[in-house]
């Protein structure tokens, strides 16, 4: 077989690849583990999207008649010491985590990979300066550096989102940083430069398109990482305020009636045990069929 420039091709060789995509989603879709996982994180984001259709009742309706009733038919997760049922607010609480954890994780990653593309791409003096930077912000622990700023600023949500986003960017930036490192040594970079082409199409068009895989796995690890933080900081009161069906504030509010009533922190710790434990799954499957060093 001929190709259309004159040159003879094998059957096999004239044979049309297999669509990469086709091939990670089969991939994935081997792997139980992380289908599992998910198929748990499709569901929790089609609840939060739906909460107000699937929620049987108001999440903030004060019903003291009705406080502190155990699970039954007509509660399903029983209700807290307002009256509020706790099905309801573990639903809308799905909104508050979910979106809050994207959106940390999309400032740590925007502000992470310009940073980690800068570094890696041009070297020198710049890529110590920011590495140094970054290198401070590793010196705290995650969740303190959070708490610290959580505290500076004030505690509510958004004040939230953006301390637990400045802690995702030393992340990302190191992995972004490593990954330019090893790309800007092929010779197609070698050939773009000759061609020309300006330093911001090189990095936006032939770097980061090709380092998008360690990305979007960190991406997906982090936003665990992320929900379970935020919970943190509402459970020390740094966070969501009262009446807000947050699940780390639900969380910290049934340690008051653990004794009478466990029914209000078993139910949002398990929410975010399972949503956690779903998005590290999903991440650990989504690394084995990105790298290509686990490809056989």
């Amino acid at each position: 077989m001929k190709s259309p420039i004159g040159i003879t091709l094998t059957e096999k060789e004239a044979k049309i690849k297999p669509d990469k995509g086709a091939t990670i989603l089969r991939r994935l879709l081997a792997n139980k583990m992380s289908l599992f996982g998910g198929i748990v994180v499709l569901l929790y984001i089609l609840i939060a999207l739906f909460a107000p259709v699937i929620a049987p009742y108001d999440p903030y309706e004060v019903m003291l008649q009705d406080k502190l009733k155990p699970p039954s038919f007509e509660h399903f997760m029983g209700t807290d010491d307002k009256g509020r049922d706790v099905f309801t607010r573990i639903l809308y609480g799905a909104r508050i985590s979910l979106g809050v954890g994207f959106l940390s994780v999309f400032i740590g990653a925007f502000f992470g990979i310009i940073l980690g593309l800068i570094s890696g791409y041009y070297g020198k003096m710049i890529d110590t300066v920011i590495m140094r930077f970054v290198d401070v912000l590793l010196a705290f622990p995650g969740l303190l550096l959070a708490l610290a700023i959580v505290s500076a600023l004030g505690p509510n949500l958004i004040n939230v989102v953006i301390a637990v986003g400045i802690f995702s960017i030393p992340t990302f930036a190191r992995i972004v940083r490593g990954s330019t490192l090893d790309i800007k040594k092929s010779e197609y970079i070698d050939a773009v430069k000759v061609l020309g082409a300006h330093d911001s199409t090189i990095i936006f068009r032939h770097i980061l398109p090709n380092i998008l895989s360690p990305i979007i796995v960190q991406g997906t690890l982090r936003l665990a990482t992320s929900i379970l933080s935020v919970a943190g900081l509402s459970f020390l009161g740094m966070g969501a305020q009262p009446p807000s069906p947050e699940w780390g504030a639900m969380l910290s509010k049934g340690r008051d009636f653990i004794m009478t009533a466990p029914h209000l922190a078993l139910y949002p710790g398990m929410a975010i045990a399972i949503i956690v434990l779903a998005f590290n799954i999903f991440g650990d499957g989504l690394r084995d069929v990105l790298d290509p060093k686990m490809k056989r």
